[in-house]
Formats: structure tokens, C-alpha cells, sequence
């Protein structure tokens, strides 16, 4: 059972669909847009995929429909949050983003959960919010922040997943320990330029942007990544509610 690789931000398009799991050869952290679409994905079992419970800040419809006492409830059931956050070209108002934000942060502050954070040109206000009601476990997903924003993150104890584009941000690359990045698609979104058979999973290219940057060969990187995901988990106390798959081959980690 050998450590395969982690794509710790996806989308997939039909959770309904038990043969959208099957092929992807990787363990796939994969982030909703609803609460609804969250409540069908945890119907499932998925060896090595880990569904999310999500109220995307871009969506309309989703942030109309979030409902604290129904997101308490499925998260009882996953050890991911995601996708949720601020979204700065968002049609949907700051405040109603921020009020929504404010009210996952501080469930999760009580119950710790791998977080996916989205702050797409809402870095400074993703980061107040962060400095407001400190939250174990975040991963700050297609990282575009300054060299300051990124100190600032660190400081805070985030954690950063770079898809092939964000990779090629190397001055903050510089900054960021090996330690604390993360790799991800961001299927579809994230991966468009990978061709017709890009899917989620697929962050080859990542860990081999990643190994060229750091000096690190490709079997150090991705042993790097699954001890960065054992530390989230540990940080977190989410071992209980990860699925068998991804719970065997974290046993067989060295700390």
C-alpha cells in the first residue's frame, strides 16, 4: 500500500455518481458549493476521498441557503470543510459573506476541522477574519497572497495548497517552509490548461514544480505532503471520521 498522491482541493462534479471516485489513484479532499450538495456527498463511502461540507462566498443561492444549525449537523460526519470563505468579485455582499465566515470559524473553533479557505481578492479580510477567531487545521487554497500576507499566514499557523498556477509563485515559495505547503487541482478551475484528461487527483505536476523548486526529490515531497496532512490531522482530532483508505496508509507515515 504505497502513499499516493493528495490533491487537498477538487471539485467533482457529481457526488450522486459511485464512479466518480473510483479512478483517481489519489487520496481527493473534495470541496461542495452547498449545504445540500454536502448533505448527498456524505451519503457516500469513498475509500480515499474525503467530502466536505461547503457555502461557496461566490455563490449566490449557496450563501442564501446556509444554515448554521444544518452545517453543525454534517459536520459531524466529515473531517473537511470546504469550500467556504470570502470572495472579493463575489455577487453577494461583503457583509453577508463575512457574517456567514464568522459563524463557521467560531463552530470550528469549538470542533476543529480541516478547513479549505477561499479568499480570492479577500486575502487582508480572509486574515482579519483568521486573527479574529483563531481556527486549527486551515489550508488557504490557491494561495495569491503578497510576501507580507504570507508571513502574516504563516504567523498564524496556516497551511497553503498550490495548484500548477500558484506553484509558479515562487518569491512566495521562498517564504513558505516544504512543510506547510500542500498540493491541489482545484478541478476544473485550477487545472484548465492541463489538457482533456485532466481530473481531480492529478498534482503530479505540482509535487514535480514543488521538488524542483525545494531541491527535493518526487518520493520526498510526496512522503513531505502525506506528514503535512498526518499534522493537520493531528492537529485537528479528525482521525476518527477519515474514510479506512486514508487512515491505513497515514499509520505507515514516519513522524
Amino acid at each position: 500500500m504505497g502513499l499516493v498522491p493528495i490533491d487537498f482541493h477538487t471539485h467533482v462534479s457529481s457526488p450522486e455518481d459511485p464512479g466518480d471516485e473510483s479512478g483517481f489513484k489519489a487520496v481527493v479532499f473534495a470541496a461542495t458549493m452547498t449545504l445540500k450538495a454536502a448533505a448527498t456527498a456524505l451519503e457516500r463511502d469513498d475509500d480515499l476521498t474525503i467530502w466536505g461540507v461547503g457555502c461557496h462566498p461566490a455563490w449566490l443561492r449557496a450563501q442564501k441557503a446556509f444554515d448554521l444549525a444544518t452545517f453543525e449537523q454534517l459536520l459531524q460526519r466529515t473531517a473537511y470543510v470546504s469550500e467556504v470563505g470570502l470572495d472579493g468579485k463575489s455577487r453577494v455582499a461583503s457583509d453577508v459573506q463575512w457574517e456567514i465566515l464568522q459563524q463557521v470559524l467560531s463552530v470550528l473553533r469549538r470542533e476543529p476541522r480541516i478547513v479549505s479557505l477561499h479568499c480570492h481578492n479577500a486575502v487582508g479580510d480572509v486574515l482579519r477574519a483568521l486573527r479574529q477567531t483563531p481556527t486549527r487545521g486551515v489550508m488557504l487554497h490557491w494561495w495569491q497572497g503578497t510576501p507580507d500576507e504570507t508571513r502574516l499566514a504563516l504567523d498564524l499557523g496556516c497551511f497553503f495548497s498550490m495548484n500548477a498556477d500558484s506553484v509558479l509563485r515562487t518569491d512566495l515559495l521562498d517564504i513558505i517552509p516544504i512543510s506547510r505547503i500542500l498540493t491541489e487541482t482545484d478541478h476544473p478551475a485550477g487545472n484548465e490548461f492541463d489538457g482533456p484528461t485532466r481530473r481531480p487527483g492529478d498534482v503530479l505536476s505540482v509535487e514535480q514544480a514543488l521538488g524542483k523548486h525545494y531541491g527535493l526529490e518526487a518520493p520526498e515531497i510526496r512522503k513531505q505532503l502525506w506528514r503535512s496532512l498526518n499534522q493537520l490531522v493531528l492537529d485537528t482530532g479528525v482521525a476518527h471520521l477519515l474514510p479506512e483508505g486514508i487512515a491505513a496508509r497515514l499509520a505507515t507515515v514516519e513522524r
